[in-house]
């Protein structure tokens, strides 16, 4: 029987997005691509510098050791070319990562090659795939790429999570940037009891929701937060959406235009996905932070 990828989270990553390769991918735009692999190739051996995801990945790649059959797997598509890829490999090896696929593209867009890999979500440091990975459906995001301190052992994975175009789908947010904040609170009340629309990410919330039941409440691996600009006067359709979802989140905060970093870093988040650069220019100072493109 061939490996079934659909009852597992697929997380696919890119080699830029896992380890810091900046200053490489500063040379592949001044001296090219031949320049690009000589190099890489000539230090395959040479140890890559952890990237903004490493820490989210080897941390959500450690709830594997709670069961027999894994329910994780992470994937590393890349466009770079497959001779230059043995670098990765050395490296992934070195740092003990459990990565067991890639996949090499040679420069042809890797949302081609999402659904078949089954991917529930796709982090990425390239605009431009994380833009057509959400144009065919697929929960994606760009990390910010940026060094951080190395992250202290923890035997769980927090994930944080802005509300509309992110969770739910931005036609609430339409609402409030065309009619103002009176207009948007007027129509969350009015639709308290409607199910916000699915966003980009709500499957993806879904299938870390099935494996957070698989545990006691208090002992889930993976710990869920939504940090969204709402007041406490939309909470109540919120809260009726994520029962109408039948999925979990541990915690959420209505801050109601308060300042989103802070309370990201007290809730430790090893990545959180928004929506808006105001918000991930602050984040992203001290927490692994991603953007989340709106579908054209």
């Amino acid at each position: 029987m061939s490996y079934d990828l659909k009852k597992k989270l697929v997380i696919a990553i890119s080699s830029r997005a896992l380890f810091d390769l900046e200053d490489e991918n500063k040379m592949f735009e001044k001296k090219g691509l031949k320049k690009y692999y000589k190099y890489q190739i000539k230090n395959e051996n040479k140890l890559l510098k952890r990237g903004a995801a490493f820490d989210f990945v080897k941390n959500i790649l450690h709830i594997n050791k709670h069961f027999d059959d894994k329910l994780i797997e992470v994937i590393v598509l890349s466009r770079n070319n497959a001779a230059t890829g043995l670098r990765i490999k050395n490296s992934i090896d070195k740092y003990k990562l459990n990565v067991e696929r890639a996949g090499w593209t040679a420069g042809t867009p890797i949302s081609n090659y999402l659904k078949a890999f089954d991917v529930d979500l796709f982090l990425s440091a390239h605009e431009e795939d994380v833009q057509e990975a959400i144009n065919v459906g697929i929960a994606a995001a760009r990390i910010i790429p940026k060094k951080y301190k190395k992250d202290a052992k923890r035997k769980d994975v927090h994930i944080a999570f802005d509300g509309d175009a992110v969770l739910f789908s931005d036609q609430s947010e339409k609402i409030y940037k065309k009619h103002g904040l009176e207009a948007f609170v007027k129509h969350e009340k009015k639709n308290a009891k409607n199910p916000l629309p699915k966003g980009p990410f709500a499957k993806l919330l879904k299938v870390i929701s099935k494996i957070q039941k698989k545990f006691p409440m208090e002992k889930a691996p993976i710990k869920t937060s939504l940090i969204t600009a709402r007041d406490f006067a939309t909470f109540e359709r919120v809260i009726r959406t994520f029962d109408a979802w039948d999925v979990r989140v541990d915690e959420a905060f209505f801050l109601g235009g308060v300042e989103k970093r802070r309370v990201v870093k007290s809730f430790k988040a090893d990545i959180f996905f928004d929506d808006q650069d105001v918000h991930l220019d602050k984040t992203s100072k001290k927490t692994p932070s991603a953007k989340v493109p709106y579908k054209r």
